[in-house]
């Protein structure tokens, strides 16, 4: 008799390289969290929330503060009407709006597509649905979509597309091309929605900006858009995020949401609602982590390990193919036990663990860490 609906699944790499960089005393640029703070307005607004007793449920769809003023602000950035009454919901965390979103989107049998690499969030969630995930590949080596490859993944069952940009693990960006590519696909095929995670919008580098997949009204029709506050607001461990779609797949949304978690957090939604009125952080987000990835890059120059070009997020890929030969996997592993630094390898975020010879590294790190991971990698 078996047990377990997710027979292969196992420890995710996350937490497998974190555990070892804390066995090993390795400096950790595995897992995406900073180790910096979190702003102390932020915390200020919490903790003067939970004295003033605001400590019980929160609705089940959030507090409409919040809702109101993310509303206010995909007016303002994007030029999107979302309702906040009927078209926003607070989630615990952009993981739990993905895996609402899948649960109330598939059904047994139905295909879901899916970009590699892929962040692992997704595969095990349509399985846990009875959905079949569908793998395309991006290119190599610029980790671009191949929209013809995509349609050529489209059948009568396909009932939803995930795409991700600024993409984990790769930190590639949405062009203008690939959402007209996206919306002429949707108008070939009407059974097809799509669930868009954008929890890295607001870091886009070298001038770049993000391209919110709702911001064109056809695509925005068929689509389901995630968004995170805790990677917004230096908080992962806060697991604060939301979901903003049409009223009629946020009702169905919202049916999942409701018996999976029913509300997020109370003071932790009122201190985020308190937060956006900070326009500016959102606004400099980019700057800052641009910043750190150009002192990282930096400070690696002379090293045998190559930067991959990352447009957005707070990863940057490095290739060791000048320095081993050895698998991601191993080479993941050499590193954390042998030389103390922690990273990911990207084979993991594929299917059939495809060997590009690169490792993912977090550079959401203060100086001093960086400039620490530097000096080994240099010494390589």
């Amino acid at each position: 008799m078996h047990l377990s609906k997710l027979p292969h699944t196992g420890t995710n790499i996350f937490t497998t390289m974190s555990g070892l960089a804390v066995e090993h005393n390795a400096v950790n640029l595995a897992q995406g969290f900073p180790d910096f703070d979190v702003p102390s307005y932020l915390i200020d607004r919490m903790m003067h929330h939970m004295q003033s007793g605001k400590n019980q449920y929160a609705p089940m769809p959030g507090i409409l503060s919040l809702r109101e003023k993310l509303s206010i602000k995909y007016a303002s950035v994007y030029g999107i009407d979302f309702d906040p009454a009927d078209e926003i919901t607070i989630t615990c965390g952009a993981t739990e709006a993905c895996f609402s979103v899948i649960t109330a989107m598939i059904k047994t049998g139905d295909e879901v597509i899916i970009i590699e690499p892929a962040f692992d969030c997704y595969e095990p969630a349509i399985l846990l649905n009875g959905g079949n995930p569908v793998f395309v590949k991006t290119t190599y080596p610029d980790f671009k979509i191949n929209w013809n490859k995509i349609e050529e993944a489209i059948t009568p069952q396909t009932r939803l597309l995930i795409l991700n940009s600024p993409h984990n693990p790769t930190g590639t960006i949405f062009t203008k091309d690939d959402v007209v590519a996206l919306r002429e696909l949707l108008h070939r095929y009407h059974q097809v929605f799509v669930l868009s995670d954008e929890v890295y919008e607001h870091m886009v580098f070298d001038g770049e900006h993000h391209h919110c997949l709702a911001a064109d009204e056809f695509i925005k029709n068929r689509t389901f858009t995630v968004g995170s506050f805790g990677k917004t607001y230096h908080a992962t461990g806060w697991r604060l995020g939301f979901c903003a779609a049409p009223k009629y797949l946020t009702k169905e949304f919202r049916k999942v949401h409701q018996f999976n978690t029913f509300s997020a957090v109370t003071p932790i939604q009122h201190a985020v609602s308190d937060m956006l009125d900070d326009t500016d952080w959102h606004h400099n987000l980019s700057s800052f982590f641009q910043s750190k990835r150009n002192y990282f890059l930096n400070a690696i120059k002379h090293s045998k390990f190559k930067g991959i070009p990352t447009q957005g997020t707070y990863f940057q890929l490095l290739s060791y193919a000048a320095v081993s030969d050895k698998t991601e996997i191993e080479m993941a592993n050499w590193l954390v036990k042998e030389m103390k630094l922690a990273a990911i390898p990207i084979s993991v975020f594929y299917r059939d663990k495809t060997e590009q010879q690169i490792l993912r590294f977090c550079f959401a790190k203060k100086e001093e860490t960086l400039e620490q991971a530097a000096e080994i990698l240099c010494k390589i």
